[in-house]
């Protein structure tokens, strides 16, 4: 198994023979207006992809773990082919046929293809009533005969619903972090405090983090979380990629 992490929540994912394409969002740095009522108001994506486009419009599959625009824009529903198998929760079948994707597959409970399985799992996009509004959210536990178990959180805090993915023991685990926020409430996605939580409960488990530095809300940098991981004596199980980087 390799991941190369995009930019964000854009990941592509080798896996057995399979290429999977996991929340595309291909927008180039400014091109979409900021995220409202939050403390950073610059244009969105804040960078470019690290990469040209042309090499990440022909996977084998997508998979989405929900339809917000930092994880599924317009850009991306253009240039990906129509025909293509795209994998989501069961809320967002509608939203991506509307793109002309005629191969939209929702994932209720698990499903089983060319030799991959996917578990969808739970999550919460924020605590209280600012989760409530920010809608449903998944993640998705991947397996394949001589392959690692991945569990892709998405966006999620720490929840009784992640903690239930981590009982089935993946062996990798990519959290989406960022600690993104508006100017009320708390955190929407993982914070560095989470993701030490998600190492204490899957002390075996490689730990990797992305969703940091390319979205106008997405306040945790990549060194705080580095230096606060070291601090509590995890980060030998971490890694905090690059936007362009295999891992």
């Amino acid at each position: 198994m390799k991941i190369r992490l995009i930019r964000h929540a854009t990941l592509l994912l080798q896996f057995g023979s399979k290429t999977i394409l996991i929340d595309p969002m291909f927008s180039p740095a400014g091109a979409m207006s900021a995220t409202p009522n939050t403390s950073n108001q610059k244009a969105n994506p804040l960078i470019d992809l690290p990469c040209a486009v042309e090499e990440l419009t022909s996977p084998d599959a997508i998979l989405l773990t929900h339809s917000h625009r930092d994880h599924f824009d317009d850009a991306a529903a253009n240039l990906l082919p129509r025909e293509i198998p795209f994998f989501c929760q069961p809320e967002d079948v509608s939203y991506i046929q509307k793109y002309g994707f005629s191969n939209v597959v929702p994932i209720e409970h698990e499903t089983i293809r060319e030799n991959i399985r996917i578990i969808r799992t739970g999550g919460r996009h924020g605590l209280g009533e600012i989760g409530q509004k920010m809608g449903p959210v998944s993640g998705y536990i991947l397996s394949a005969e001589k392959e690692p178990a991945v569990y892709f959180a998405g966006d999620t805090v720490w929840c009784p619903e992640v903690e239930s993915a981590l009982d089935r023991q993946p062996d990798v685990v990519v959290l989406f972090a960022g600690a993104a926020q508006f100017l009320e409430g708390g955190a929407i996605t993982m914070t560095k405090e989470d993701v030490a939580t998600v190492c204490r409960k899957v002390p075996t488990s490689k730990v990797a983090v992305v969703h940091m530095e390319a979205w106008n809300h997405c306040l945790l940098s990549r060194q705080s979380l580095q230096e606060y991981l070291a601090k509590e004596g995890v980060m030998d199980r971490v890694v905090i990629p690059a936007d362009g980087e295999w891992f």
